[in-house]
């Protein structure tokens, strides 16, 4: 196929979802699927990816598989985050994946995964000016300063996922879990602002990825879920300390019935919020701009410039 012809496909295997971005010749979006496949499940207590997590990671990879060949999509890119950064089988992990699909993913660090995000959250932003990028995962979030191009990156060893199997134990968590995975975020963003102190001196900041999106769902109390309702709506600091006060006040059987909340994340979205309350007390931020494109955008966008 002429590359001047051709769909582009990237995938993003993180450690809450596994996600698939389709694009035609002009850019346009065919397909954006987010599902969750926790393959970053107990990573961090136990060292390795677990058969299961695995299992729905590769069922999911297989269900892009289809949808790939249907778009011919000709030329793709595959990366992988912070559970396989973490984890001692990523190897064999990457094998099965292989065996799928034909391409090996990358394992991409940190400071590259921010710097992709950086690329896909500020893609859509018409003027340029100094913003601080956020975009929370399930087992890391990124840090990310620039203008016109990303400057640096710093990730932070916490993400919705492993601060919330780590921190909270309770259901609904104890306002001493709540205190004490706050305290860990927060040192983490103290260090990340002393050693790059213009994290902390930026003109906006951008908000990516599950957690703030859900969160500002929640806010708006979006019953059905439309990315058009959420891009660049500003999420002020008043409005997720309110989201956060209500869902970690409650028990997970009553958190999943509040509008904006997919089921599937419920159950880690205060530790999310955990993440995203200590990043905005400790930078002293008032608002956040969302953004619906993030990491798979910085792909596609990587992908192009290679082909051109």
């Amino acid at each position: 196929m002429d590359n001047a012809f051709a769909s582009l496909a990237a995938i993003d295997i993180g450690s809450n979802s596994t996600n698939l971005l389709i694009v035609d010749h002009v850019g346009k979006t065919l397909e954006r699927v987010v599902r969750s496949t926790r393959l970053g499940a107990n990573v961090g207590r136990t060292g390795v990816l677990g058969a299961e997590a695995m299992q729905r990671t590769l069922e999911c990879l297989g269900d892009y598989e289809s949808l790939i060949k249907k778009h011919e999509v000709s030329h793709r890119r595959t990366v992988a985050t912070a559970a396989c950064r973490i984890a001692k089988n990523t190897d064999d992990f990457f094998a099965k994946v292989k065996k799928i699909s034909g391409v090996e993913p990358e394992l991409i660090t940190g400071e590259q995964e921010g710097a992709l995000s950086f690329v896909g959250a500020t893609s859509s932003l018409a003027d340029k000016k100094s913003t601080l990028v956020i975009d929370i995962g399930g087992a890391s979030t990124e840090l990310m300063v620039g203008n016109e191009s990303l400057d640096f990156a710093v990730s932070l060893p916490f993400g919705a996922v492993n601060i919330t199997e780590s921190e909270l134990h309770r259901d609904p968590p104890r306002p001493e879990e709540l205190t004490n995975a706050i305290s860990l975020v927060a040192d983490a963003v103290d260090d990340a602002a002393h050693n790059y102190p213009l994290i902390g001196q930026t003109e906006r900041i951008v908000g990516v990825a599950g957690t703030i999106v859900t969160v500002a769902a929640v806010e708006i109390g979006l019953k059905v879920f439309d990315p058009n309702a959420l891009h660049a709506m500003r999420l002020t600091r008043e409005a997720v300390e309110d989201v956060f006060r209500t869902l970690a006040t409650e028990p997970l059987r009553d958190r999943v019935f509040n509008p904006g909340l997919p089921r599937d994340r419920a159950d880690i979205i205060v530790g999310g919020c955990c993440v995203l309350v200590a990043v905005m007390r400790r930078l002293q931020i008032s608002e956040i701009i969302v953004s619906q494109f993030n990491l798979l955008d910085g792909l596609i966008s990587d992908l192009r410039k290679k082909m051109s």
